[in-house]
């Protein structure tokens, strides 16, 4: 119930976000300025499809992490108080508080929303159905219930690095075609859901208009600026993320109407940077929600997963045992099932030491011995120029091989793997083409910017178009205002 409610509302969000994106790149174009995401995906954004799918993120995240809070209060007031309606005052006071916290930085009903709904239709929903309480063999069902979960989340948060999720990508995702389904439903439609709470530091193009300034030459640098941070001049009738208005030797700077901070030229031209953070996070409203979002999918998302699982198997094994040995079984399964999938991961991560040994498990018989090799070549600067046996993996059939060796040849100073980087450009999975793009604004030659733009207008893909634009910007190239008329 708590994640179709939250799927309603996300979804809802989602699409007005799509829906503001939509006029905001429509603009920018307009205005003659390379558009991220372009003409092949800003369609998309009138389309329910990618508001309804971009929708799962907050659904997995913030509507699991919600629901699991709330079917936890239901139990504790239900098993541990005995429905004492007194102790709803402290629970109500920290539902309210919640919803406080979470427009701290400025109220949003949708927002609001997810807090409001999803918490109150779970509580309701689990009193309603939450079953009698068996004094047989009742602590022996919740130890096989709760034990296998805790154990779980001790033995995994023991291998959780910041390596955990290329991991799970890498060696789970993208070792099955069940996995790589998930893998491109992820990237095709994450960026949609995450344009919904990103400050403008954070979002790739923000629109901007300068007014009130006779000075055409002033107003020229003042854009030129703008630019250099990704805020490109648009119409004044165009939605405008900043507004910068002139008044004798103060500058404005305005959003949707409201003045966010006020300085001298001076101080603008010579601390511009500080002056641009302060004002993107003055305007950001979602902070909070980011935090719990990102909160809930690392704790809401897998006691979600861990219950789904649960339930299926213990509804199977409900039909062939009695209550206590089917949760036993179920428990043991689940522990089983959880251990398994760490397995691929931890032979992964098996251990290469210096470059001779790195040049031998580059040509391994295992494609997760090259993978750990390639990543090895990256994390310790090893020259891939220097280790012939990468060309055979250009055509490798597994993803994350090709995935880290753009990786590897963006690191690369040799000039004879230039070619070899700019050839993954054309690789038929986004994530390699992704990485390809990195890897050419990190080796700093400008040569390649023509290739970049060329492709990035070309790609159909919005998640490979942000990876080039970044690279554009890393290259030193900036987006080209229009002449003055």
């Amino acid at each position: 119930m708590g994640l179709l409610v939250t799927q309603i509302i996300a979804t809802l969000h989602v699409y007005l976000s799509n829906a503001d994106l939509y006029t905001t790149i429509t603009a920018i174009s307009n205005a003659g300025y390379l558009a991220i995401p372009n003409r092949n995906v800003v369609s998309s954004l009138n389309e329910f499809g990618p508001a309804f799918y971009g929708a799962w993120f907050f659904t997995l995240s913030i509507g699991a992490g919600l629901s699991v809070f709330a079917v936890c209060c239901a139990w504790i007031w239900d098993r541990i108080f005995g429905r004492n309606c007194a102790l709803l005052v402290p629970l109500g006071l920290l539902w309210l508080g919640t919803v406080v916290a979470v427009n701290s930085q400025g109220f949003s009903p949708v927002v609001t929303s997810y807090f409001l709904f999803t918490p109150l239709v779970v509580f309701l929903s689990a009193l309603k159905w939450m079953p009698e309480e068996r004094e047989k063999g009742v602590w022996s069902n919740r130890l096989a219930q709760i034990l296998p979960i805790v154990l779980l989340t001790i033995i995994w948060t023991a291998h959780a690095d910041e390596f955990l999720f290329l991991d799970i990508r890498d060696y789970l995702l993208l070792s099955n075609p069940a996995g790589k389904k998930v893998d491109d439903f992820y990237y095709r439609y994450t960026l949609y859901p995450a344009q919904v709470f990103k400050s403008l530091d954070q979002k790739t193009l923000k629109t901007c208009h300068v007014a009130s300034i006779k000075d055409q030459a002033l107003v020229r640098k003042i854009e030129n600026i703008l630019i250099h941070y990704d805020y490109l001049p648009v119409a004044a009738r165009a939605p405008i993320d900043l507004e910068i208005v002139a008044s004798a030797n103060v500058l404005s700077f305005r959003h949707r109407g409201k003045t966010v901070l006020q300085t001298s030229y001076e101080e603008f031209f010579s601390q511009q940077n500080k002056m641009l953070t302060y004002f993107s996070a003055q305007t950001d409203r979602h902070g909070p929600f980011r935090q719990a979002t990102i909160l809930c999918l690392l704790l809401g998302f897998p006691v979600t997963l861990y219950v789904m699982v649960f339930a299926s198997i213990h509804f199977v094994f409900g039909f062939l045992a009695g209550p206590t040995r089917c949760s036993l079984i179920t428990g043991a399964l689940c522990f089983l099932i959880g251990v398994a999938l760490l397995a691929p991961l931890r032979i992964g991560r098996s251990k290469t030491t210096d470059a001779m040994e790195v040049s031998k498990a580059l040509a391994s018989e295992y494609w997760q011995q090259r993978v750990t090799a390639l990543r090895r070549v990256v994390d310790k600067g090893i020259e891939i120029g220097d280790l012939p046996a990468y060309h055979r993996m250009m055509t490798s059939p597994r993803v994350p091989e090709r995935y880290w060796l753009a990786k590897a040849l963006g690191e690369s100073r040799d000039p004879g793997t230039y070619e070899d980087l700019v050839t993954l450009l054309d690789d038929p999975h986004p994530n390699v083409v992704s990485m390809a793009f990195h890897g050419l604004g990190q080796r700093g030659d400008k040569k390649a910017v023509r290739k970049i733009l060329k492709k990035t207008e070309t790609s159909g893909h919005w998640y490979n178009q942000w990876y080039a634009y970044r690279a554009l910007r890393d290259l030193g190239w900036e987006q080209r205002p229009l002449p003055l008329q």
